[in-house]
């Protein structure tokens, strides 16, 4: 982990081997607690198709089974 401190314009400079690692591009989330930043991808379409590539099973199972997995969470 590093720190980072905003410029006297407000911008904050990623330390180069952040950068080098994610990207330049980043969607910033606020949470109750503070921010992350989360990396955007170059070609957003390719990098969902590596990250599914190995996946085996339908849309409608992998819905079915996240409903039954946030169900039993729920204690129903």
């Amino acid at each position: 982990m590093s720190d980072a401190t905003l410029d006297d314009r407000g911008r904050l400079t990623l330390p180069k081997e952040l950068r080098e690692r994610y990207g330049d591009r980043y969607h910033i989330v606020e949470l109750h607690d503070g921010i992350k930043l989360i990396p955007i991808a170059e070609e957003p379409l390719e990098a969902l198709r590596d990250e599914f590539a190995d996946i085996e099973k339908s849309a409608s199972e992998l819905r079915e089974e996240a409903r039954s997995e946030a169900l039993d969470e729920a204690g129903r």
